[in-house]
């Protein structure tokens, strides 16, 4: 808490909120800390604009977080505050209302402006502007982008995924010299039907329920971390290997392309087809989270992207099983049996993410106050 009050009323404010006695010596004890710092190695909760200017920014870096309240600070005082904790590795965010708050607010991470009491000067040089005044609303603020911001890492996560899986298959059937696994208007319908929906179904995800309790994100990190790449090339890896074998085992010999086509040929091409839009049927739900398991996470949590899975699959279906779509897709019937192997073989990237996320528990950075 930074506040120009009195430092008495700021301690007594302090005590009620619970910020005392968390970090080192307070009240009286803290007065025999004032100027030595960088002799007595106690920090004090409470540190008022006098005993500021009596440090030097290393000494008050040293000890800045251990510090709870800031009290009978000037504009001044705030900017080297912010500072001292962002060389600490803090995110740090500042409010302010006066025109003498904007180097404070321009400097840190997140500049907080009051809507109502601010001066323009002030919300010019802020990141966000509370137009009721309300800290409480910084909480939601905070909240509701962290939530957008990893649903934008799920949709791609997905979306790259499962493109590049794609790619892959394509890719490596033409080097093992397999006849084309799909038409060009059977890729097509899968990017229509799994890229569609369910990845819009994903940008919705409700947010998770520990999202308030993570520390800051590094600003520096790329939206593309280590688990994300881990996943979007294991998931791009997984494809093709499941989708031709199944080509490969209904078509063993190879002998066919889309030019003369053979009822094998169209059969394990139907499959290979099927077994696509399945996988990444069961690949959307592992990219709902690139650190937790769907049992944490809850299957029926997003109702609105089981719909969209449940229409994709549905799609899926029509085409199969409609006699002048089969002609147009130049695909067959699907048995039972086909419909086993199918699912076994599709359901292999939600099985091996939810292995992987069991395994290699996602690993917090340390936890900082900022």
């Amino acid at each position: 808490m930074i506040t120009g009050d009195h430092r008495l009323t700021a301690e007594a404010v302090a005590r009620e909120l619970g910020l005392l006695g968390l970090t080192g010596p307070s009240g009286s004890d803290a007065n025999k800390s004032r100027g030595s710092a960088s002799k007595d190695k106690r920090v004090p909760d409470i540190l008022t604009g006098i005993e500021l200017d009596e440090l030097s920014d290393k000494e008050l870096t040293k000890i800045a977080n251990g510090v709870a309240v800031y009290a009978r600070v000037s504009p001044e005082h705030k900017l080297r505050i912010v500072k001292a904790l962002k060389a600490n590795g803090h995110v740090v965010a500042m409010t302010g209302d006066g025109v003498n708050d904007a180097p404070a607010l321009k400097n840190s991470d997140i500049g907080i402006a009051m809507g109502i009491t601010g001066t323009d000067v002030t919300k010019e040089a802020s990141d966000m502007v509370l137009a009721d005044d309300n800290f409480a609303t910084i909480v939601s603020a905070v909240e509701e982008g962290r939530g957008i911001y990893d649903n934008i890492k799920k949709y791609l996560l997905y979306l790259l995924s499962s493109n590049v899986g794609e790619v892959l298959t394509l890719f490596i059937a033409s080097l093992l010299g397999f006849p084309l696994p799909l038409l060009a208007l059977q890729i097509l319908w899968v990017n229509l039907t799994t890229d569609g929906l369910p990845a819009l179904a994903l940008s919705i995800d409700p947010p998770d329920a520990g999202l308030m309790s993570r520390p800051p994100r590094d600003p520096k990190e790329s939206i593309f971390t280590r688990r994300i790449k881990t996943l979007i090339l294991g998931m791009g890896v997984l494809m093709p290997i499941s989708v031709l074998s199944v080509f490969y085992f209904y078509n063993p010999t190879l002998a066919d392309s889309p030019t003369s086509p053979s009822p094998p040929y169209v059969y394990a091409m139907t499959m290979a087809f099927t077994t696509m839009v399945m996988f990444e049927m069961f690949n959307v739900y592992v990219c709902r989270s690139d650190k937790d398991t769907l049992h944490k996470i809850g299957v029926f949590k997003n109702k609105y992207l089981n719909a969209s899975v449940i229409f994709s699959i549905a799609l899926q279906l029509i085409v199969i099983y409609t006699p002048f779509l089969e002609i147009a897709f130049e695909t067959r019937d699907l048995l039972i049996i086909d419909w086993l192997i199918v699912i076994l073989v599709s359901c292999v990237p939600l099985v091996v993410g939810e292995i992987g996320k069991a395994v290699f528990p996602w690993k917090t950075r340390t936890q900082k106050r900022s």
